[in-house]
């Protein structure tokens, strides 16, 4: 019977030591965001998904269709396309699908283009069931946003 009450004793003792925490913790100011109605900042080191970087003149991708950006791409996640206007002097990137299922975000795309048309995006709520959404043609993206 000894053997009850000292249960019923060691009990009582970590439910008070328990609710003394929760306590002292009810108190503090605090540090989650209220996620859907407050949206979130990201830093400036934030890596989103690449997107093309527009022509400030023109509007257009800087991008000219180069390929350093798939060649230097481990994940194989990169397909570039373009074709020479008439007129003009580069190619024009006509082209551009990320596969972010496959995209391991290291960077190396954005490091090896030389004309400054890669960027990492701030976007980071993507959610989808479907595979399909997670493959994205960024000159459309591009123009849409134009």
């Amino acid at each position: 019977m000894s053997g009850y009450w000292s249960d019923i004793l060691v009990g009582s003792k970590s439910l008070v030591t328990g609710l003394m925490i929760t306590a002292r913790q009810f108190f503090r100011p605090v540090v989650t965001e209220n996620y859907p109605y407050e949206v979130p900042e990201m830093t400036e080191r934030f890596r989103g998904h690449i997107e093309l970087i527009a022509n400030e003149e023109t509007g257009k991708p800087n991008c000219i269709a180069c390929m350093a950006c798939q060649r230097a791409c481990p994940s194989d996640c990169i397909s570039v396309a373009g074709k020479k206007m008439e007129g003009e002097k580069k190619k024009t990137v006509t082209k551009y699908v990320l596969d972010f299922t496959k995209c391991s975000l290291c960077g190396s795309c954005v490091e090896s283009c030389k004309f400054n048309a890669l960027r990492f995006s701030k976007e980071y709520n993507l959610v989808s069931f479907n595979k399909d959404d997670f493959i994205i043609d960024l000159v459309k993206r591009l123009e849409d946003q134009n």
